[in-house]
């Protein structure tokens, strides 16, 4: 995880980066706003931000990386010496993820980032899961007259059912969602075969040449790219 401290005090930005890369974080730092503001900013799973600065604020900085795609989702902690609650209150309307006021105790500091950094990783697992979700939704796969239905799970060609079997499925599934894009053999062991089988490359191509003979002339457009793997078009 790498997270970028920001804080005109010198001292406390050493204090910070030392404490924090003990706990194994990667930790850049940045005396002013306009100085965090000229780095990658995407490179970083969270920001560390001092409220009063010279110049653009901490409060002002939140507000430049909300109104950021690329970094509007990244965490936010501010560290400040305001400890009022409408100060707080501020700050978490600005979309911060926690407030640690100052003097500061390290250990509190390491909590809080653990603790912010555990919440974000599961609100993305829990995004990726819904678009699994989404993905999972029944589809029907159409080139020309072949036809494929996610939810049946079943192959037609010509108005005829096909007779494939499951791992044909997968593989006519995977050449029909992305026509055009190679697939290594590798990635297609990976990709389509139960992970507890052990293959060699060489199956993929006696299923390929299988699932070919099945589909007919649409058959010829399982490309072979010698060297590379296999491709629809």
């Amino acid at each position: 995880m790498k997270l970028l401290v920001v804080d005109d005090e010198q001292d406390l930005q050493e204090i910070l980066k030392y404490n924090l890369e003990i706990e194994g974080y990667e930790v850049d730092t940045a005396s002013s706003a306009e100085e965090a503001l000229d780095k990658d900013l995407s490179s970083y799973d969270l920001f560390l931000l001092d409220v009063m600065m010279d110049g653009m604020s901490g409060f002002q900085m939140a507000m430049r990386l909300k109104a950021m795609p690329e970094v509007a989702d990244t965490p936010i902690i501010f560290i400040t010496a305001l400890d009022s609650e409408n100060e707080k209150v501020r700050g978490l309307n600005i979309g911060a993820d926690d407030y640690i006021t100052k003097p500061l105790g390290m250990q509190e500091v390491k909590a809080r980032v653990k603790a912010v950094l555990r919440r974000t990783v599961k609100q993305k697992q829990q995004m990726m899961k819904e678009e699994e979700k989404a993905d999972d939704a029944p589809r029907l796969l159409v080139f020309e007259t072949l036809s494929l239905n996610t939810a049946s799970k079943v192959v037609t060609m010509d108005d005829e059912v096909l007779p494939l079997t499951k791992l044909e499925f997968s593989l006519l599934m995977l050449f029909l969602e992305t026509p055009g894009r190679l697939f290594s053999r590798e990635e297609l062991l990976t990709r389509c075969w139960p992970e507890e089988v052990y293959v060699l490359g060489r199956t993929v191509d006696v299923s390929i040449n299988r699932l070919r003979k099945k589909i007919g002339g649409y058959g010829q457009h399982i490309k072979t790219r010698i060297g590379y793997g296999y491709v629809f078009e």
